[in-house]
């Protein structure tokens, strides 16, 4: 058999390194599509001489550009047979990406646990992203849901890893020459600095993006996502291809523009959850909380922790969760972050 069914649940062993196909080499290109794609406005990324004065060599690449790439390389091996990508963990964006860098990625099996129904199990991994001088740019956990191949097969001794509930501030990995002393309000478009946001302060993003069937299908096939949910319609009951949860994820973050604009770059993903499910037609929209603040040891520069939380159609403002402590069915995405802001 020359073909790849995926892997399923009894596939998976504890411990093993998988390296993910095929290398990818990354130019403007992708920045193109990605801001055509998405309302992406930020700063940094989109203007080689804002990057320059802010001590960077040019405009980096979109951090989910990245993490899109790294992520998509993952999913013939990961989560072709995937029943839901449930949640993130102890992400860390740990160099910036450039036009012309070649990005890979590799896998570990850090857990695996049987679901009590016998036909499905939980897979974590923790997966790096690595350039062509083999440097790690991006090391996240995720874990999804798998379908068994066979429902008899015996399933492994239970492992459900211990994961961190926060990346700590100290361990933050700020590019190489950041320096926000020089960071212009004007040109990035608000005059908010790191100072201005208070703990618990919630803010509405204000609008909104109607997911339309094309640009999900070119988004997943740009990132060479290959799930098969995202592609074929006979894989769900009702009939629907379910919207890739990234291309939610960087809706909401490009939303997240209007009252954060100078948030300019992701460095950790402390946790994330795809709450429901997103499907062509929903309106989207999003809404921040701020969590915490910490300084950095580089010039200009704090971060601050936000929840980027995604929601649909009919969502009450800063609604989130039901008195049964479970998800409302309109949020979408609950999105952990730091990201660095100038001070």
């Amino acid at each position: 058999m020359k073909t790849n069914p995926g892997r399923f649940f009894e596939d998976y062993r504890l411990d093993e390194v998988i390296v993910h196909a095929v290398p990818r080499t990354l130019s403007g290109g992708e920045r193109a599509l990605y801001h055509a794609l998405y309302p992406a406005r930020g700063a940094l990324c989109s203007s080689d001489e804002f990057a320059r004065a802010c001590g960077l060599p040019s405009a980096p690449l979109d951090d989910l550009i990245a993490f899109h790439t790294v992520f998509g390389k993952t999913v013939p091996d990961i989560s072709l047979n995937a029943i839901a990508n449930l949640g993130y963990a102890e992400g860390r964006w740990l160099k910036p990406v450039w036009p012309g860098d070649t990005l890979r990625s590799e896998s570990t099996v850090i857990g695996l646990k049987e679901n009590s129904n016998g036909a499905s199990g939980v897979v974590w991994v923790r997966t790096r992203g690595l350039n062509q001088r083999c440097e790690a740019v991006l090391d996240y956990v995720r874990w999804v849901m798998v379908r068994k191949r066979d429902k008899a097969a015996p399933a492994p001794a239970p492992r459900v890893p211990d994961l961190a509930p926060v990346v700590d501030p100290a361990t933050l990995a700020i590019p190489e020459g950041l320096d926000f002393r020089r960071h212009d309000f004007t040109l990035s478009g608000e005059p908010h600095r790191w100072g201005d946001y208070a703990v618990g302060e919630k803010i509405d993003h204000v609008d909104g993006v109607t997911v339309e069937e094309a640009e999900h299908m070119l988004a997943t096939r740009l990132w060479q996502n290959t799930a098969k949910v995202h592609f074929d319609r006979t894989q769900r009951e009702d009939g629907k291809r379910l919207i890739y949860g990234g291309h939610v994820i960087s809706l909401a973050r490009a939303l997240s523009f209007n009252g954060l604009a100078n948030a300019q770059m992701i460095v950790a993903l402390n946790a994330g959850a795809h709450a429901n499910p997103c499907f062509a037609g929903d309106t989207v929209r999003a809404w921040s909380e701020v969590l915490d603040r910490a300084e950095t040891a580089a010039p200009g520069v704090g971060a601050l922790r936000l929840r980027l939380v995604a929601v649909k159609d009919g969502a009450a403002p800063f609604a989130l969760k039901g008195a049964d402590g479970k998800y409302l069915p309109e949020v979408l995405l609950d999105l952990d972050y730091w990201a660095l802001v100038p001070v």
